[in-house]
């Protein structure tokens, strides 16, 4: 133990211009993470928020993904020091934050994610302190991606302000949530004007700060989103990705009965 997890931290990739892709889980248990991580993926997210896991399955959740050797990453259900300790304390090396509004929000997201002097983060790394060794505080601030969500018309409206701060390496933008607030129907609204002006003012806010642009994503749209510059793009979710599975398999063994009967 103690170094094998260090080369996970997906902030230098960004810092040399990389795109990384993830799979985003939102079915509770370390089967799901296990099974979406054979496969090359660079992070795996585990939705506190809108997942139905709780803390502990969150922990096995982030073994899985370490055993793996896959970043994991935590979106967290609010912005608040206790769980933020928690999930890193737990080995997380990227936060999620949802509904950030402004840049005092994510000031706050900052100083509890970090150590002093950056932060308040409380020192009891019990879990990774196993998995990385007794230096895991000494560089742990480097390391932890802390990603606010750009999800309301306020949040866009001080996404330069968010972005600039120090300790944030990025924000993530939430096409759902953001497209409501815009008045428009959840989901990637592109070619309507105020969800491209929102993707524009996100990707520049985030280059002339040299952080990185996130963004949740599938299969058909990320690589537009890649080509728009955004750097961390989910590509698929653990529901949909069953569903549509499932679907198709049922529909194509329909397909085939239907076909004997007419023979």
């Amino acid at each position: 133990m103690g170094t094998h997890n260090k080369h996970l931290s997906l902030i230098p990739r960004w810092k040399a211009g990389e795109i990384t892709l993830g799979a985003w889980c939102m079915i509770p248990g370390p089967l799901g993470v296990e099974a979406v991580t054979q496969f090359e993926f660079d992070w795996v997210l585990i939705d506190m928020q809108h997942g139905c896991m709780d803390y502990e399955t969150a922990v096995d959740m982030i073994r899985a993904a370490d055993i793996s050797g896959v970043c994991p990453v935590v979106r967290v259900p609010w912005n608040e020091a206790g769980i933020i300790g928690r999930v890193l304390d737990a080995g997380a090396l990227g936060l999620i934050i949802p509904m950030i509004d402004t840049g005092a929000d994510a000031e706050r997201a900052a100083r509890f994610a970090l150590y002093p002097p950056d932060g308040q983060r409380s020192l009891g790394p019990i879990r990774v302190g196993a998995r990385d060794g007794r230096d895991y505080f000494s560089r742990a601030n480097e390391r932890i991606a802390i990603i606010p969500m750009i999800e309301t018309v306020t949040a866009l409206a001080e996404v330069e302000s968010i972005v600039s701060l120090p300790g944030i390496d990025g924000v993530f933008m939430g096409p759902f949530d953001l497209s409501l607030a815009l008045g428009l129907p959840p989901g990637d609204n592109d070619g309507k004007p105020d969800f491209d002006s929102a993707v524009d003012k996100i990707i520049s806010a985030c280059k002339r700060a040299g952080k990185c642009a996130a963004v949740l994503s599938n299969e058909n749209t990320a690589p537009l989103r890649a080509k728009q510059g955004f750097q961390m793009i989910s590509v698929t979710t653990d529901m949909n990705a069953l569903a549509t599975a499932s679907g198709a398999s049922l529909n194509k063994v329909r397909a085939a009965l239907r076909a004997d009967e007419t023979l």
